[in-house]
């Protein structure tokens, strides 16, 4: 089977914790505090392979770790940074967030390498946090926590236009005259168990892609049969061409079948079913009528070019008509935006994982009010209280979490002293 959805566990290395420690040197009995700084943990990057057309290596590795950064060391010693885990895809490929399916990344277009989730900052040593009243910090920082995901990787084939009509009705015959595809193709139902991309190059026009979507049946929308395993893949196309067997060799009703797959394009997603349509009636070869009788075209032609559909009698088998159609195909779009189809990000990690609902604990101890727990460790491994644009961020997170609620519950009034860690500051409205 095709590979082109995988669910995996991703996980970036944590930072490396802050090291405590004080000079002991001769003739320095009250040495100050030199303990170095943990190194940063790994961050996952997905990274577009042109040599992959498949999701394949995903189904037997489900679960990736970057390494964690090393702690900090005596005498102001960095710990080392943790490398990279790089994970290569398919280009086309989505990632989605698994418990949301909202976007993580499109690994399409311009974007070839992207940092899902980063790696923990190390934290900061106890020779940080030495101030004149606190020469001899017995603290440092804890390493950013790691972060972790399961997420979908969905591959969405990158075609101008695609393909669709019942099985057998021909679409893996016209695919093969036009492009330079191959396709496995005979005459039984879902031959086609993978989708084919080919390229249609003609005098005097501009190249496209099309892709043969697998055979639809109804229910397709709902998962019924592989529907949902091949919906995915037209999702990027700006035009669409339904090849239905016009001649009706199987004792299907060519007018029905266009409807059902509209049908069932509409139950998967309203934006796709309303994008251009051409119909292909194939297999005109084939058509035999008794005098005084409808030609199948010109029924298809009543029923639909009043909708704005064209209909364009072809034969996959002989060639006939096949030109005409894909210089109309070019100049529709010629007319549509050029930009591809790109899915747009909409789970933002590194925003989202920092609200977790983690622990934290808020407690008056003598003249001073500390906050600690999980919670805490994240958001301080998280922001850069140095920057303003960091120290907003704290305060809004404070705010948001209801700390600063518990805070006055406790009593806190203006000038009191909050401490979270290593980290010391006055509290003010």
């Amino acid at each position: 089977m095709f590979a082109d959805r995988a669910k995996i566990f991703i996980r970036s290395g944590k930072g490396g914790d802050g090291h405590v420690s004080f000079r002991r040197e001769l003739y320095v009995p009250n040495g100050g505090p030199d303990g170095g700084d943990g190194g940063r943990g790994g961050d996952v990057i997905f990274e577009v392979d042109e040599g992959l057309n498949t999701l394949q290596d995903f189904r037997h590795k489900r679960k990736y770790a970057a390494k964690d950064g090393e702690p900090g060391g005596k005498r102001r010693c960095h710990g080392a940074d943790a490398d990279d885990i790089v994970l290569r895809v398919p280009e086309g490929t989505v990632i989605k967030e698994a418990q949301s399916g909202k976007v993580i990344a499109d690994m399409s277009g311009d974007n070839r390498r992207q940092v899902i989730l980063k790696g923990g900052r190390g934290g900061l040593g106890n020779q940080h946090f030495a101030t004149a009243t606190m020469q001899i910090p017995k603290y440092a920082q804890p390493g950013q926590p790691a972060q972790e995901l399961w997420v979908n990787l969905e591959l969405k084939v990158i075609a101008d236009v695609g393909l669709v009509g019942f099985p057998n009705v021909g679409k893996s015959t016209f695919l093969s005259r036009v492009t330079n595809a191959k396709p496995k193709i005979a005459n039984y139902h879902f031959t086609t168990l993978s989708p084919n991309l080919g390229v249609v190059d003609m005098p005097g026009t501009r190249g496209f892609v099309i892709a043969d979507i697998p055979g639809l049946i109804e229910g397709a929308s709902e998962g019924v049969g592989l529907g949902h395993e091949f919906l995915r893949h037209i999702e990027r196309t700006k035009l669409i061409i339904h090849v239905v067997d016009a001649a009706g060799t199987e004792g299907r009703d060519p007018v029905e079948d266009i409807r059902k797959i509209n049908a069932e394009l509409h139950a998967y997603n309203p934006e796709i079913a309303g994008r251009p349509q051409i119909i292909a009636a194939n297999k005109i070869d084939a058509i035999y009528r008794e005098e005084g009788q409808e030609s199948p075209v010109e029924r298809l032609k009543r029923e639909f070019e009043p909708e704005g559909i064209p209909v364009f009698p072809i034969s996959g088998v002989t060639g006939e008509g096949i030109q005409e159609l894909l210089y109309e195909v070019s100049r529709r779009l010629d007319e549509l935006d050029d930009e591809p189809v790109i899915f747009q990000q909409e789970y933002f990690p590194e925003d989202e994982l920092i609200y977790e609902d983690l622990p934290y604990t808020v407690e008056k101890e003598d003249d001073i009010y500390v906050v600690e727990g999980p919670k805490i460790e994240k958001m301080l491994g998280y922001t850069n209280l140095d920057s303003e644009k960091g120290f907003q961020f704290f305060q809004k997170f404070l705010k948001d979490t209801g700390i600063l609620e518990e805070l006055e519950a406790k009593g806190i009034q203006e000038g009191d002293t909050v401490r979270m860690y290593g980290l010391q500051f006055d509290y003010y409205k």
